[in-house]
């Protein structure tokens, strides 16, 4: 099933990059362009991505701050 038909990415790439560490949209649009054209399959890569492993969201959940750098520096 296409996910983006602006660029013919399937939902099994998407699922793909997923499983090489994309867990983020814009990491998505990074590898296969997905999501960067009309936006229309931007809710649907999100819905793909769901709440999978995720470092990032892992620390944030842990209490983590992911704009702990720029908290710092104020």
């Amino acid at each position: 099933m296409y996910v983006c038909s602006c660029f013919g990415v399937t939902e099994q790439q998407v699922k793909k990059h997923v499983e090489g560490g994309a867990c983020t949209p814009r990491q998505i649009a990074s590898a296969c362009k997905a999501g960067t054209d009309c936006g229309s399959c931007v809710r649907r890569i999100q819905a793909i991505l769901g709440r999978g492993a995720c470092p990032r969201r892992d620390f944030v959940e842990q209490g983590g701050s992911v704009l702990s750098d720029l908290d710092e520096a104020a």
